[in-house]
């Protein structure tokens, strides 16, 4: 057998990025073959990957890729949070997101494009190979790409979250498209505009905030509220010590629900709900519901929302932007939070660790 040598070692480490006794491994099992080394090397994290095929990916980063016009985000997954922070792993989910800007691919938010992206460039074997190295399972989980005449990115947080922007009529408003990236990253709009938002959703909406609204009587327009207590007094669905608590504090209808029974409560909204109709008729009651679905609406939609930096704490993005180019009009945005929608593996470090030592 040929005698492995530390420089032998070293040699097959750069070559693979695996760790030292990976490689002596390799080099014992090949007789010093470093050809049949590297090949050893790849087997192994091969089934390195199948054995962790079945654990939880949930941490990891994001990545931006931007070029010209074009812009990209990837998201790639580790098991802990501790990988993530690793420059190998760093430098990995670039390379995945530098790869993905010119694919050709468009990619999307469920994973959509993601094994033919791995087909190209040898990025399959890449992610067999750290794999190995790093020890854990890493999914490439989704990446997906915006163009327009001026394009932006940004990234939170060391990349737990990832934004880009695609932006048409202005070809010089790089600065305000980031700031508009931030502001996606730190607010999560759903929509770009109210225009985005179907009459289907918006009437859907607005049907689970009335639903919400008659089951909270607290929150609804006194007169309306007034009658439903009346109601509840003369059909005597109260008791006598939530009438009691309410007589003593009719003067201050204020605090009135600090105090009542939760039956009560329970029992209000119940007349609500079974004279909905007939509320739901009322002009007060209507523009409740209006003044509610605006204020969602202003929550999910980017251009409605306040600007985070406006300085009269006012400003809305549509505002913003008109002030910096009123030719400007948002095309695309897209907003990756690492791990969004996955679960998550909650275990205790100590334990983890004192069950490697088999304590």
């Amino acid at each position: 057998m040929a005698e492995i040598t530390a420089s032998m070692v070293k040699e097959l480490r750069e070559l693979t990025g695996a760790g030292m006794m990976d490689c002596k491994k390799a080099l014992a099992e090949t007789n010093g073959n470093m050809e049949e080394a590297v090949d050893f090397l790849k087997k192994s994290g091969a089934a390195k990957m199948e054995k962790k095929a079945s654990r939880i990916a949930a941490e990891g980063i994001a990545r931006v890729a931007v070029k010209d016009n074009e812009a990209v985000v990837a998201e790639v997954n580790s098991e802990t949070d501790f990988v993530a922070k690793n420059e190998v792993f760093q430098e990995f989910v670039q390379l995945i997101a530098d790869n993905a800007l010119t694919s050709g691919l468009n990619g999307g938010k469920n994973g959509e494009d993601v094994e033919a992206l791995l087909e190209m460039n040898g990025l399959k074997e890449e992610l067999v190979q750290k794999t190995a190295t790093i020890g854990e399972k890493l999914s490439v989980r989704r990446f997906e790409k915006v163009s327009g005449e001026c394009v932006a990115s940004y990234l939170h947080a060391g990349g737990k979250i990832g934004v880009i922007v695609a932006a048409d009529g202005a070809a010089d408003v790089k600065e305000a498209l980031t700031n508009v990236a931030m502001q996606i990253a730190a607010m999560n709009p759903q929509y770009i505009s109210r225009d985005d938002i179907s009459q289907e959703e918006i009437s859907k909406m607005r049907e689970i905030t009335v639903d919400s609204s008659l089951n909270d009587p607290a929150s609804l327009p006194k007169p309306i509220l007034n009658a439903l207590i009346e109601k509840a007094l003369a059909d005597k669905v109260w008791s006598d010590e939530d009438i009691a608590i309410y007589e003593e504090k009719k003067s201050n209808m204020n605090f009135l629900f600090n105090f009542l029974s939760d039956a009560a409560k329970t029992a209000l909204a119940g007349l609500a709900m079974a004279d909905k109709e007939n509320i739901v008729s009322t002009k007060i009651f209507d523009g409740m519901i209006e003044g509610r679905v605006s204020k969602q609406l202003k929550d999910i939609c980017l251009l409605d929302q306040t600007y985070v930096k406006a300085e009269d704490g006012k400003q809305t993005v549509a505002a913003y932007l008109k002030s910096v180019n009123g030719a400007i009009v948002i095309k695309k945005v897209v907003r990756f939070e690492v791990g969004e929608g996955m679960e998550k593996k909650n275990e205790n470090f100590a334990d983890e660790v004192a069950a490697q030592l088999g304590k």
